[in-house]
């Protein structure tokens, strides 16, 4: 394999370029080109040296990629397959990328939406402020299910809910980023962006190297930094940090894992742990050690058995009084799913300039709640133009995209949205911007989101980049791994 790009030595004709029979969406933002076929400045070096590996020998490398994520159980599991088994996240070796001079308005906005998010938190189970002064409707606060009254007057250690955020973003056909989606509950992926940097390294060395792109390594140690800056107070001894999974038939174990040991913290089940006057403690070879960070990828409902759900097997019995008596930090914090649900997403231009008296850096995709009853009527009136979700949906489920749907799907999901408007919002159909994508070796352009992810603890770190994710099938909107999406390489440009 020629691992510097097109340099062959004169030994084999010159390789075919990767992007010489590129061709653009209409009315389509693209990653890499400009609307007249050229490279984006930025992009132009980069481009070269990929061009320079050729077509057919960036095919095989893609090819050897795919076996190397099956060896070193890169995989999920996806509960809608009957057969149950683990895949790998379809990975493509062309990157995307970014800009290093317009990443630095992005972080910006990104910790300035983070902010937000944990201030409202913080005044919804607190002085709720937001509600008294009509920013957001009493009445919908009621209607969210991640709203959890009960732990109204809980203040998280630090004052910190949201330690890992993950804030979806898509670019609109003007090519603005606009913020899609927040994830403040248990954001997952950033495994993916670490193992996929590290095939990058492995499989276009050469390009790598010349590409001057950012780092995103050290994101286990900014998590860990962070999460230890908000930890309570273990008297002399300091208390211990684990990762907290359901299992190994979680979807996301490899994640948990992964991080687990990338962090140089424990990976524990509920069985390894116990609380005893009011703390946690987890089960060694030396004896019982204190706990004073969980990071958690089990949901509320499973947390606490003797605090949500009695029958949840996954849960730490008693781990809510400990949190609620100060004496542990649970990430994220309970109770998140209030500050991500898709209801409360149109509000939240309004709630950062209530809480920060700054205007919205980054924008966000016009929205109608479907319980409004004018809104409602122009939803129904318009499905075969609109994006219809669930407030509640995640992974591209319990959604129709009206201009790809039949009139039969379209006729069917307005009888669940007369019946239950509460549980859906709509937005226009977005034209996601495209991204060159390696489809059986050509080079063709497919649509692609970013999800980065902020870390905070006394401050927020933003990653460099994040997670692309793509639509590997023709047409298709949807890049959740889950319905056929793959991932990318996210370079953020020096």
């Amino acid at each position: 394999m020629n691992t510097r790009g097109g340099t062959n030595g004169g030994a084999r004709p010159p390789a075919e370029p990767v992007f010489s029979s590129y061709k653009l969406l209409p009315h389509t933002s693209d990653e890499c080109f400009a609307a007249d076929g050229q490279p984006h400045p930025f992009a132009a070096d980069v481009l070269r040296l990929i061009d320079g590996v050729g077509r057919a020998d960036l095919k095989t490398r893609q090819r050897m990629t795919a076996g190397a994520f099956l060896k070193g159980g890169i995989t999920f599991t996806v509960y809608s397959d009957k057969k149950r088994g683990e895949r790998i996240f379809p990975f493509d070796l062309i990157p995307r990328i970014v800009d290093g001079a317009a990443w630095e308005r992005v972080e910006r906005g990104l910790v300035q939406r983070v902010a937000a998010l944990n201030a409202f938190l913080l005044d919804i189970y607190g002085e709720q402020r937001v509600i008294k002064e009509g920013i957001v409707p009493e009445s919908l606060l009621l209607k969210c299910p991640g709203y959890l009254p009960k732990l109204r007057g809980l203040v998280p250690p630090g004052k910190v809910h949201v330690h890992i955020a993950g804030i979806d973003l898509i670019r609109d056909p003007k090519g603005e980023l606009l913020v899609l989606e927040d994830n403040a509950r248990t954001p997952s992926g950033v495994s993916y962006v670490l193992e996929n940097r590290a095939m990058m390294k492995r499989f276009l060395p050469y390009v790598f190297q010349h590409a001057k792109v950012r780092s995103v390594d050290e994101y286990p140690a900014q998590l860990r930094e962070a999460l230890r800056a908000v930890e309570p107070d273990c008297g002399d001894e300091q208390g211990a940090m684990v990762v907290l999974t359901p299992g190994p038939f979680n979807s996301a174990y490899f994640e948990h894992s992964f991080l687990a040991r990338r962090m140089g913290t424990p990976l524990v089940q509920a069985s390894d742990l116990f609380v005893h006057d009011a703390k946690v403690y987890v089960k060694t070879t030396a004896g019982p050690q204190r706990v004073s960070v969980v990071y958690r990828r089990i949901d509320d409902d499973f947390l606490d058995p003797e605090f949500f759900r009695p029958d949840s097997l996954l849960g730490v019995p008693g781990i809510m009084k400990a949190y609620a008596a100060g004496n542990v930090a649970i990430a994220n914090a309970p109770g998140n799913g209030v500050a991500d649900d898709k209801a409360i997403y149109p509000y939240m231009p309004d709630v950062i300039r209530f809480y920060l008296s700054e205007e919205p850096i980054l924008g966000q995709v016009e929205t109608m709640l479907c319980g409004r009853p004018n809104e409602l009527s122009h939803v129904l009136e318009n499905l075969q133009d609109l994006v219809v979700k669930e407030v509640e949906g995640s992974g591209g489920y319990g959604m129709l995209v009206g201009p790809r749907s039949t009139a039969k799907e379209r006729e069917e999901f307005a009888a669940k949205l007369r019946a239950h408007p509460d549980n859906y919002i709509a937005q226009p159909l977005i034209q996601l911007s495209t991204s060159p994508t390696l489809i059986d070796g050509q080079a063709v352009a497919r649509r692609v989101d970013l999800r980065p992810f902020i870390v905070t603890g006394k401050g927020s770190w933003v990653l460099s980049g994040g997670l692309t994710r793509v639509a590997l099938i023709e047409g298709s909107y949807v890049v959740n791994s889950s319905q056929g999406g793959g991932s990318k390489d996210t370079w953020v440009l020096q």
